[in-house]
C-alpha cells in the first residue's frame, strides 16, 4: 500500500511539473507575440533596408529621395541636399506601419475608400530589389483618419491622421533647410562685416577665439561661439508659396545689407549675405545653395554687431581656473601669496584660504565698462595673477584719471574703463587678506 501511495504521488508531481513546464514555454513564446487583439502592421520593414522612397501626390506633385553611400538626397523634383533627421523620420514612420484597424479583407469595390486615384502613393524599393507600394485613399468618414493599403495585398485598414500627416511629405519638406552646412567643430575661421569694420575671428593654440582684424585683441569667447550659433541656425523658410519667394527676391534686392559673414572649415568658405526691408523682414542669400529665403529675425539680430560686441571684457583670462600665485600692489602695500597643495602660502606664513578666495573672485569678476585707445595715470593697483599650471600670467595695472577708473593688460594698448565700486571692493578685499587661524580646540 505505501509503495502504490508513493508510486501515485510521484505521477501526480510529474504531472504538476510538466504543466508548470509547458505553462512556462508557452509565456516565453507569447511574450513576443502581439496581443490577440492588436491592429495588424500594414508594413514591416528594417529601417536599414529603405533605399528609395518615392511620394506621389495626387495633385500630380512627386518627391523621389534616395539613398547613396548612407546619405539621403532628393533627386525629384530636382536634385536637393535632404535633411537627414527629417528623411528618418519618414523611414520610421513607413517601417513599421501600424494600422488602427482591419476595415476589409476583400473589398468588392476599391473606388468606395479612394483607390482609384489615391491622395498620395508612396513607393518604396528596399535594398534587395523589392519593391512595395503603399496607397493613402480618402479620410474616413469621421475625419479622425484615412483609409490605406498596399499593392498586392487586398486589405483595406485606417490610419490615424497623424500618421498620415506624417507621410505626406513633399521636396520643401524634406530638403536640407540650412543656408550653411559648415562643421562648428572645424571652424578656423569666422568673418563678419556688420556695424562698423569687419572683424575676423580664429583659434590660438589654446583653442580659444581671438580677434585678428581689424587688429588682434581678445575675444569673448561666448559672443564668437553665440555668432556661429546663430549662422548655423540660419534655414530657409520654404513652406511659402510661389509667391513668397518672389517676395524674398524683391524684399532682398531693396532692402538694406545687415551683415556679410564667412566661415572657413576644412571643406572651404562658405559665405551668407542677410539683408532687411523696410517692415523689418530679413531675406538671406547664401553661396551654398540657390536662391533667395526669407530668414527669422533671431538670426538677422543675431548678425548685426560690431567690433566691442565681441570684444573680452573681462581683465584677467584665468576663468574658472583657478590661479596658483598672486602677486598684489595696493598702494604702497605689496604681498605674494603662493598656493601650495591645498594651502595658501605668503613666504612661511600659511594665509586664511577664504580671504584669498575672496580676493581672487574679485579679481576674475573685474569687468570693463567701456574700451579706450588712451589714458594714463599713477597706479592705485596692481596684480600679477599666474594660473593653468603656471602656463599663463597676467598682469593688469589699474589707475584714476579724475573720477575715472582705468586699467590695462600688460603687453597691451588698449585702455578699460571699469566701475570705480568695483575697484573699491577689490582694494578692500586685498586689505582683509589675513593670516590663517588654527580652530580652538574648546578645552579650558
Amino acid at each position: 500500500m505505501k509503495f502504490r501511495g508513493l508510486l501515485a504521488a510521484v505521477v501526480v508531481l510529474a504531472a504538476l511539473g510538466g504543466a508548470a513546464w509547458w505553462s512556462e514555454r508557452k509565456e516565453k513564446a507569447d511574450a513576443g507575440k502581439p496581443p490577440a487583439d492588436a491592429p495588424p502592421k500594414i508594413l514591416n520593414i528594417s529601417e536599414d533596408q529603405f533605399k528609395q522612397i518615392q511620394l506621389a501626390r495626387k495633385s500630380g506633385e512627386t518627391t523621389e529621395v534616395s539613398r547613396a553611400g548612407g546619405a539621403w538626397q532628393i533627386v525629384q523634383p530636382k536634385p536637393l541636399a535632404a535633411d537627414e533627421a527629417s528623411v528618418m523620420s519618414l523611414v520610421s514612420s513607413l517601417a513599421a506601419l501600424t494600422s488602427d484597424r482591419l476595415i476589409e479583407d476583400k473589398p468588392l469595390d476599391y473606388s468606395t475608400y479612394g483607390f482609384t486615384t489615391p491622395a498620395e502613393r508612396i513607393t518604396i524599393t528596399r535594398k534587395d530589389g523589392k519593391v512595395q507600394t503603399l496607397l493613402i485613399g480618402d479620410d474616413t468618414p469621421t475625419g479622425s483618419g484615412a483609409f490605406a493599403k498596399v499593392d498586392g495585398d487586398p486589405r483595406v485598414f485606417t490610419i490615424a491622421s497623424y500618421i498620415k500627416t506624417n507621410l505626406d511629405k513633399t521636396s520643401k519638406d524634406l530638403r536640407d533647410k540650412r543656408l550653411l552646412t559648415f562643421n562648428s567643430d572645424k571652424l578656423t575661421r569666422v568673418y563678419l562685416t556688420a556695424k562698423g569694420p569687419g572683424v575676423e575671428f580664429g583659434k590660438n593654440n589654446q583653442n580659444e577665439w581671438q580677434i585678428l582684424k581689424p587688429r588682434p585683441l581678445r575675444a569673448d569667447g561666448l559672443q564668437v561661439d553665440e555668432l556661429v550659433r546663430k549662422l548655423k541656425d540660419a534655414k530657409m523658410d520654404a513652406s511659402g508659396s510661389d509667391e513668397d519667394a518672389k517676395k524674398a527676391i524683391a524684399g532682398f534686392s531693396i532692402g538694406t545689407r545687415v551683415a556679410m559673414a564667412a566661415v572657413t572649415d576644412a571643406s572651404g568658405t562658405q559665405q551668407i549675405e542677410v539683408r532687411k526691408d523696410k517692415d523689418k523682414n530679413y531675406y538671406a542669400k547664401s553661396s551654398v545653395v540657390e536662391g533667395i529665403y526669407k530668414i527669422t529675425s533671431d538670426v538677422g539680430d543675431g548678425l548685426d554687431k560690431g567690433l566691442d560686441d565681441f570684444r573680452n571684457k573681462k581683465l584677467f583670462d584665468f576663468g574658472f581656473n583657478d590661479p596658483g600665485k598672486l602677486e598684489i600692489r595696493n598702494g604702497t602695500a605689496q604681498a605674494t601669496y603662493q598656493k601650495s597643495g591645498e594651502k595658501w602660502m605668503s613666504g612661511a606664513r600659511q594665509m586664511d584660504a577664504p580671504s584669498i578666495q575672496a580676493l581672487v573672485d574679485k579679481l576674475r569678476d573685474l569687468t570693463s565698462t567701456k574700451f579706450l585707445e588712451f589714458g594714463t595715470g599713477p597706479a592705485i593697483f596692481e596684480a600679477t595673477v599666474t594660473s593653468n599650471d603656471g602656463k599663463r600670467t597676467e598682469k593688469v595695472t589699474i589707475w584714476k584719471m579724475g573720477a575715472t577708473c582705468l586699467a590695462r593688460r600688460e603687453g597691451e594698448t588698449t585702455v578699460y574703463e571699469i566701475d570705480a565700486k568695483a575697484v573699491e571692493d577689490l582694494q578692500k578685499a586685498a586689505t582683509e587678506v589675513k593670516e590663517f587661524q588654527p580652530p580652538k580646540s574648546g578645552k579650558k
